[in-house]
Formats: structure tokens, sequence, C-alpha cells
């Protein structure tokens, strides 16, 4: 597996298929046992998740490390016999520009973000999401152990600012803030515009000033609905802001804002009273889209309260590196072929997950030392801006100066393998795709469910 991630950097051109990564001059061993590797082998992910946790991590502009989450699909329409596969949604694939439902593994990556507009980020954990896992909760778990990670190897520390988690609208914010309560993190998300949420709740002496007749005071303020401006009020903050690529961008913000739970879809084992998340709810408006699309309004919410000015622009400006994840999720699948192999097993595609994740790094890391190998058409880099797939180009050359652990391969003869016309005695299982188990969205639901 070391000489399939050498020759995985050191291949000419997009890898297509794994096999062809044989005939490098870096993997000397064949092809039968490139595919055992990938089958059979050993990988220990907890320690290479410590070892990538403890790698200088960027930071934001205001000194904060911020992570992005994000899920993308390893699409397999065509695998019957391989397991675990879900329903991928996925848009304009095959030239058409609705959306499609396809068969495939998806995996939730998590990555820290740098500053200004870059194609880098560092990749610090892949997890695959299985038939039964719910995505919020499995999330979660993956954010707190990549936290913790980053606290071990002193990456964080105590009087630090928190760390910036930023999730894109597939997750609901508020819940992931509850989620991941009590450790050292901000989330940071965008909402549908179509939301309804609720302003604080009035205090005691101004509801009983309000009301003089008594009563019980209300858990939740007047709503705030996203399409209707007249319920919004004044914002607690407003910032203006020119930009080079977007035109005037121009903010409101409004604090200790929260959706108003109801014991529904996740919260429906929730015990005793639900919580009020509250957070600050920021709206975005810019004048122009790099695209030529028409710029509509963008709803953050953030679970950190009492923002300025200043820090509002610092959380949308946050949030735009987001999409940062989404050139290396082009990359690894157009440059390093994530998704090419025809792997089988669940197990074999983790492990070969983690190898371009692992393949990735190293590129991350020799990105000082690379010489720009610019085609004839190409236009000179800036220092320090060469994109990964142009420093990949250049990592041959620095691949002498590395050591590598793999042993040299010893000789051996492959085995007879099925008699000539012999029919195959034992056929692969097929496999549903979908979900195995559904979840309750209402108590009469749950209360059926139980025995």
């Amino acid at each position: 597996m070391f000489e399939l991630t050498d020759a995985l950097l050191c291949a000419d051109g997009p890898v297509t298929t794994p096999v062809d990564l044989t005939l490098t001059a870096e993997h000397r061993r064949g092809h039968g046992a490139m595919y055992d590797a990938l089958n059979s082998g050993k990988v220990d992910v907890p320690q290479l998740r410590q070892v990538l946790a403890g790698l200088p991590q960027p930071q934001a502009a205001d000194g904060r490390l911020v992570l992005a989450v994000d899920v993308t699909h390893w699409l397999r329409p065509d695998a019957p016999t391989s397991a675990d596969r879900l329903f991928c949604h996925v848009y304009g694939r095959s030239g058409r520009s609705s959306d499609q439902f396809v068969p495939g593994w998806p995996y939730s990556f998590v990555a820290a973000l740098e500053s200004g507009r870059t194609s880098w980020c560092q990749i610090l954990d892949a997890v695959r999401l299985g038939p039964a896992d719910d995505v919020a909760e499995v999330t979660a778990d993956q954010v707190r152990r990549v936290v913790q990670d980053l606290i071990d190897m002193g990456r964080w520390a105590t009087g630090d600012r928190d760390i910036l988690v930023v999730f894109d609208a597939g997750y609901d914010a508020p819940r992931m803030a509850y989620l991941l309560a009590g450790l050292p993190v901000e989330v940071l998300g965008r909402m549908r515009t179509d939301r309804v949420m609720r302003r604080p709740a009035p205090s005691r002496k101004e509801f009983y000033r309000s009301h003089p007749r008594g009563g019980h005071p209300p858990k939740h303020g007047g709503e705030f609905r996203f399409a209707k401006p007249e319920s919004w009020g004044d914002p607690d903050a407003a910032t203006t802001q020119v930009t080079d690529r977007y035109g005037t961008a121009r903010t409101m913000a409004w604090d200790r804002i929260h959706p108003r739970l109801t014991h529904r879809s996740a919260w429906i084992d929730h015990a005793g009273d639900l919580p009020v998340i509250e957070g600050t709810l920021i709206r975005l408006q810019v004048d122009r889209l790099p695209g030529g699309n028409d710029p509509l309004p963008i709803w953050l919410w953030t679970s950190g309260t009492g923002l300025t000015g200043e820090e509002v622009d610092l959380h949308w400006q946050a949030f735009l590196r987001r999409f940062d994840l989404e050139h290396t999720f082009r990359m690894i699948k157009q440059t390093l072929g994530w998704t090419r192999p025809k792997l089988r097993t669940p197990a074999a595609a983790d492990r070969w997950t983690w190898l371009v994740v692992a393949a990735h790094t190293q590129l991350r890391l020799t990105q000082p030392l690379a010489a720009d190998l610019r085609r004839p058409w190409e236009k000179p880099a800036e220092p320090g801006r060469l994109t990964p797939a142009r420093v990949r180009r250049g990592f041959r050359n620095l691949r002498p100066n590395l050591p590598c652990p793999a042993r040299a391969p010893k000789p051996n003869r492959p085995g007879p393998g099925r008699p000539p016309g012999s029919k195959n005695r034992h056929p692969a299982t097929r496999y549903d795709v979908g979900k195995t188990a559904r979840r309750p969205e209402t108590l009469t639901e749950r209360d059926q469910a139980r025995p």
C-alpha cells in the first residue's frame, strides 16, 4: 500500500484505473498484490487520524481553526454485489439538468480550511455512511473525534478561540450545535430560505409589564419568517463590504434567534423539555455571482451570540471558504481517481479512501518544495500558489529523496485459479440498496413501533 500511494502520486496524468499504477516504476509488485492489499490489507485508521491532526493546521484570518464538513458520493450504480450502498442524491449527471438518486457509497469528510482564495485544505477524517446510520449523529461523533485529536496533538489549547465548524444546508445547524455541546466549537451552517424561527422570549419583567393580569411567561418570542421581511425587525448588526468577486456584500444579523422544536423527527426520543438553542442569524446579499447567475440571499445561523459587525463579516467569509472543499473533492476524484476502482467490498473502498487522503496530504506537505512544471500554454503560478494537480507533476522528482517503508518484493507465482470451462459454484451475494432502518417521524409511529 505504501508503493501504491507513491505510484498514485508519481503517475503521469489523471488516474483512470488502479491497475495501471502497477506499471509505474514506484510500484515494484504485480497487480495481484495491489488488489490483495486493498482487499485484505490493514490501515491503522485511529493512528492515521492522529498523525493528520498533529500536522501544522491552516488557520483563518482571525487566527482560529475552521473545519468544513460535507458529504460526497462514490457512485456504484452497476455493483449489485457490493453491500451498504445507499441512494445518493446527484444533480446534472449524464447531461441531465434534473436531480437523480443513484446507488453509491456516501462519505463524510472533515477538513481544515485555509484563509483566502485557494484550492488547498487539510483533510482530517473520512467516514463512510452506512444504511443504518443517522447522518447527524454520525457526523457529530466524527467532528467530536477530530476535535479531540486536535486537542490531544496540541493544535488547540485552553485559551484559544473556539474552533469554527462550517456546515452546508444539508445539516440542521441548531441540532448539530446541540449534539456538539461541551466541545470548544462554534457551529456555522446555511439555512433554507423557507425556515421560520423564533425571537428570544421576553423577560419576566417585560412580560408582566405588558400582561398585568399575569399568566405563564412564554418560552419563545415572536416568529421570524425568512420569506417575510416585515417579521424581521431591526437587525442587531449590519455591515457593508465591497469585494472584487461579489461586488457589494450587505449583511444583517439578529441575535438570539432559535428554532421552535417539537417532538418530531430527530427530537422524537428526547426526554424532558425540548431545549432552546439560541444563536445569531445572518442574512447575506451580494450584487453579483462569478457565474453570472442571479444572486439570491444566503441565510446563515451560528451558535455564537453577541457578535459584532466585524465578527459577522468573518463568519460569512468563513462560510464561503467552505467551497474550497469542493475543489478538493474534484481533485481527488478527477486527478487521483478516488472513485475509479471497481472494488466490491466497502472495507476495500475504505482502505483506498485513506490511501487517497494520505496521498493528498503528501501533496500538501511537499507544496513548498515542488517546482512549477507548467505546460507551454499555462501561465506561471505565483509563488506559493501551486495547485494540488501541479504539485503532483513534480512529485516524481522529489520521490527519490523520500524514504519508503515498504520492503523489497519477494518473487512469487500466482495460483492456478479456477480451471478453464468450469462454472462458478460460489456466486456473489446480491444486496439491496437503501436504508435498512426507518426512523419514526411522529409520536404515534414511535408508540406503534414499540413492543
